[in-house]
């Protein structure tokens, strides 16, 4: 039964991969693969490696407390997924976001991926992976038109935001985790790993470029629409939505070093500010008009099937997670290897499979701070290593799955476009980190 579950969970990857040749939406293959494992889990309970010397006489309570605090912790990441993307969308329908797409003039298609790459990477840094990957998946949309072109772009925004969420202590969940348990402190961690996450996105860029050429085309708009064909808005209202939109962002992570809530408190604090502003700024207008410009008609535009898609994801990993599966993985690496480049590099890469959240949470359990002082080499490279080891398949990371679901990215043109080149920028970051220490 513990083979059947690693089984299903990889079943459901394949048709995840598979969903453009199957025809079978990827949310719907993720939902039966998280609601299969969780029932393999129970059927085979006692075969499972976390059970085995445990004396339990009904699963069914431990596994349901099991249950509920994976979805305590999956809601987290689906309310600030669902916050993130009403802010983003809200400032798109009153076109908010040409304050930037005005000041990209180049049609060159590598200088824009290089724009976009490095604005997404320090923004990362600054804001987290994921709410950066939806700016720049709506930025996108509004300066591209061609699907290729589309999906390129937003396969190196999901390197670049990983990359940039890797060197700072707010920028990626692993890194979080580490820094609040006292494994890397900010300024260290800052130090350790800004060269080598500025190198895991500039050569995957390098590389590009000698293979990319010609122009990019934007989207073509109707005269007096703007992107979702609403009325257009005056130009105060898109400054001012522009503005408190990337506040309300901005203000997430002060939000949350404030008052230690999870992040999703902070983005729903900043939603309920942004729907009374809009609600106030549009009360004197036609119904017609207004409807279309408020917080209620976007959530109607909000893409459920994404949100369903990471709930099916996580749900599966955290089977796994409550398996034993992923601890025993951990100390497999420990017994096998020993050595910390090889354990932290394979960690990246099985991260690229696995949410690198439980992977890390094991990894930290396997190795108290007695035997790997705080800021050592180990807890640096393994914050680089989780972070930016997601960007090898779209579905390694949050922000690949929130741009898989925004753009609609193939699982199958990543691996055979994007994923050479992040295997590239992550193999550099490390060789770059090995030689300075």
């Amino acid at each position: 039964m513990a083979l059947l579950l690693v089984g299903v969970f990889i079943l459901g990857y394949v048709l995840i991969a598979l969903e453009h040749p199957l025809k079978i939406d990827k949310a719907a293959s993720a939902l039966l693969t998280g609601v299969f494992c969780w029932l393999v889990l129970l059927i085979g309970f006692d075969t499972m490696p976390a059970f085995q010397n445990l004396s339990i006489a009904d699963p069914h309570e431990l596994l349901n407390e099991s249950l509920f605090e994976h979805l305590g912790e999956i809601s987290g990441i689906l309310f600030f997924l669902l916050g993130a993307m009403t802010i983003v969308e809200l400032v798109d329908a009153h076109d908010g976001f040409r304050a930037i797409t005005d000041r990209i003039s180049t049609t060159n298609r590598v200088k824009l991926l290089w724009i976009i790459s490095w604005v997404s990477f320090f923004l990362s840094a600054g804001l987290d992976n994921m709410t950066t990957t939806i700016i720049m998946c709506a930025l996108i949309r509004r300066i591209v038109r061609r699907q290729e072109n589309v999906w390129l772009l937003g396969g190196f925004v999901v390197i670049a935001a990983n990359a940039g969420g890797a060197f700072s202590p707010i920028g990626d969940v692993t890194t979080i985790m580490l820094w609040i348990g006292g494994q890397v402190t900010t300024f260290h961690v800052l130090q350790e790993l800004i060269l080598p996450s500025l190198v895991s996105l500039l050569v995957p860029l390098l590389a590009a470029s000698f293979f990319l050429k010609g122009k990019v085309q934007p989207p073509e708009e109707k005269s007096g629409e703007i992107g979702h064909g609403h009325i257009g808005t005056t130009p105060l209202e898109q400054n001012a939505m522009f503005v408190l939109g990337g506040i309300g962002l901005l203000s997430v992570p002060v939000f949350k070093s404030i008052t230690h809530y999870p992040p999703y408190m902070g983005v729903l604090l900043s939603v309920g500010v942004l729907w009374c502003f809009t609600e106030l700024l549009h009360r004197s207008k036609e119904l017609e008009v207004k409807r279309g410009l408020t917080v209620a008609n976007i959530l109607r535009r909000i893409d459920t099937p994404s949100i369903l898609f990471f709930l099916g994801i996580l749900l599966a990993v955290g089977a796994l997670d409550t398996s034993g599966h992923l601890r025993l993985l951990a100390t497999t690496l420990d017994e096998t290897f020993g050595n910390i480049y090889i354990i932290n590099t394979l960690i990246g890469v099985l991260s690229s499979l696995v949410d690198n959240v439980p992977l890390v949470a094991a990894t930290m359990g396997m190795y108290p701070l007695t035997e790997f002082q705080p800021d050592s080499d180990f807890w640096n490279l393994l914050a680089y290593c989780a972070g930016t080891g997601g960007s090898i398949l779209i579905i390694g990371s949050a922000a690949g799955v929130a741009a898989m679901g925004i753009l609609k990215i193939d699982f199958v043109w990543y691996m055979k476009r994007i994923s050479l080149y992040a295997l590239l920028g992550y193999f550099s970051g490390i060789i770059v980190y090995y030689v300075l220490n």
